[in-house]
């Protein structure tokens, strides 16, 4: 009788992977309870043993800055910006990007504000790290200054594109002071390509 075949192992996960692995298991439940988060919750959603959180992590604060390091982090976002086909219109390219912009807002934001709420109070060294604009913010600015390439413009590219980030990030603000429209992507590239006023209403 031939025997059975073995069961093949899988692989086992690097500490960089599976340290990973817990942070992108974790950011969901930051965004949803805040720093309230338990260790137990963040074992069962990274199908993990309890035990290995902290086999990783020193304690939870540490694996909250962790987590605040992955979601101000834009390898993504720039990846995909720099990714966007240079044979579309401007406009169609901008748009993509921006979408990507508005996910990493999103991101970002969803955790610092989920953490806030919840009453978290970063160490003074934490603190310090994350203070002045985001690295990622940096890096998706100059990803969107390459796609207006050789656009006839007023301006260079790089101050075009912080002045579109701007749009992008005003645009999300709302609330007392603030009021409450806001725009999708394609509406947000228009209005910044073309501006606010319909055409021939200039002389109002």
């Amino acid at each position: 009788m031939s025997e059975e075949p073995r069961r093949r192992r899988a692989p086992a996960m690097s500490p960089e992977d599976r340290r990973e692995a817990i942070v992108q298991a974790t950011l969901p439940l930051v965004v949803k309870t805040g720093a309230n988060v338990t260790t137990s919750q963040i074992a069962t959603a990274a199908g993990i043993a309890e035990g290995t959180v902290f086999r990783v992590f020193k304690d939870k604060a540490e694996l909250l800055n962790a987590v605040i390091q992955r979601a101000l982090l834009s390898d993504d976002e720039v990846a995909a910006i720099s990714a966007i086909p240079a044979d579309l219109p401007l406009e169609e390219r901008l748009v993509v990007a921006v979408e990507s912009v508005l996910g990493y807002l999103d991101r970002m934001w969803g955790v610092m504000g989920a953490l806030r709420e919840s009453g978290w109070q970063p160490s003074q060294d934490d603190h310090e790290k994350h203070k002045g604009p985001p690295v990622g913010m940096q890096r998706i600015s100059n990803a969107v200054a390459g796609i207006f390439g050789d656009a006839e413009m007023r301006t260079t590219a790089e101050h075009a594109a912080r002045l579109l980030l701007g749009f992008v990030f005003t645009n999300r603000l709302q609330g007392k002071g603030f009021g409450d429209t806001t725009v999708e992507a394609p509406q947000l590239v228009e209005l910044f390509l073309h501006g606010a006023l319909k055409s021939g209403g200039a002389h109002v």
